[in-house]
């Protein structure tokens, strides 16, 4: 089981009232929202292997020189000239992160990070090299693409918390995208995506999108369709599709998960007793993490 951590934190941080606070008064909805989605997903799942999938770069420097529109209007304002670029987020959800990192540790639940990738790289990563079946927890649906019956891959969607999941099989973004899990970021990039800054093809929504790849194949297809004078192609959509061929060209490296993170060598197996309990007890004290952290051990322990 892979997390996308940072969607998950997110969802708890919202999800969760930031009356929620350590025994300072300092919120800590997101990091004991996070323990209890963990719990549920481990007793629900039953996972032989979990890792906490990290952004250590959140707008990769290698996708924004590719496509400067990149997550460009997630870039926090007071970021000083010359630095990394800092994600905006809420004031009070930025000091639960390195709780959330130092808890995970204590615990012994893998956590990977690797400097230049987004959190989706490196899902993709162990996806790829997984011998045996895997379920990506993720809020986020461009990982739609690693969906893969015949290996076992599935994405679970959160629709409310964790304990109402969406099973993202082919079967299901075919009927609801048109599209199997190989053909969603062909999908994605033709659409665009406002919220990551991708423009797409201007007059090509989803619709039309699937309704392209359904008739020739995959975007190599449907380029090679805009250079043959026969092909079923409007004139409107042929145009529209020559005009966007040079973003046409970039967007598949920076829409598509990498597959080729160099990972840390990492033990993945699902702990059953803290990793660090003399830490983790002083965590737990210092931020008031009580009922969270317990059940999260007790179902660990089973």
């Amino acid at each position: 089981m892979l997390l996308d951590t940072a969607s998950l934190y997110f969802r708890a941080y919202f999800g969760v009232p930031d009356s929620v606070r350590a025994p300072d008064g300092t919120p800590v909805n997101a990091v004991r929202g996070l323990l209890e989605f963990i719990t549920r997903l481990v007793h629900d799942h039953r996972p032989d292997r979990l890792v906490a999938c990290m952004d250590a770069d959140w707008r990769p420097q290698w996708r924004v020189d590719l496509i400067p529109s990149y997550k460009a209007h997630r870039v926090a304002e007071e970021t000083p000239a010359g630095t990394p670029d800092e994600e905006e987020v809420p004031d009070t959800l930025s000091p639960q992160v390195p709780v959330i990192e130092a808890v995970l540790d204590a615990v012994g639940i893998a956590r990977v990070g690797v400097a230049g990738y987004e959190a989706d790289d490196v899902i993709g990563t162990f996806t790829g090299r997984a011998s045996g079946p895997v379920d990506i927890v993720t809020g986020d649906r461009d990982l739609f693409q690693l969906v893969d019956d015949a290996r076992e891959r599935r994405v679970l969607y959160p629709l409310k918390g964790v304990g109402t999941l969406q099973l993202t099989d082919e079967e299901l973004l075919r009927q609801k995208y048109g599209v199997d899990g190989a053909g969603y970021a062909d999908m994605a990039l033709l659409r665009g995506d406002p919220s990551d800054g991708l423009p797409g093809v201007p007059g090509i929504g989803e619709k039309t999108a699937a309704k392209l790849l359904a008739q020739f194949g995959d975007l190599a297809g449907i380029l090679a369709a805009v250079d043959d004078p026969a092909s079923k192609l409007t004139p409107t959509q042929r145009a529209r599709l020559d005009g966007a061929r040079p973003y046409l060209a970039l967007a598949p490296k920076v829409v598509r998960v990498a597959d080729d993170v160099p990972l840390p060598d990492v033990d993945t197996a699902l702990p059953r007793a803290p990793r660090d309990p003399e830490m983790l007890d002083a965590l737990a004290e210092r931020w008031g993490l009580g009922g969270s952290l317990q059940r999260l051990l007790v179902t660990l322990s089973e």
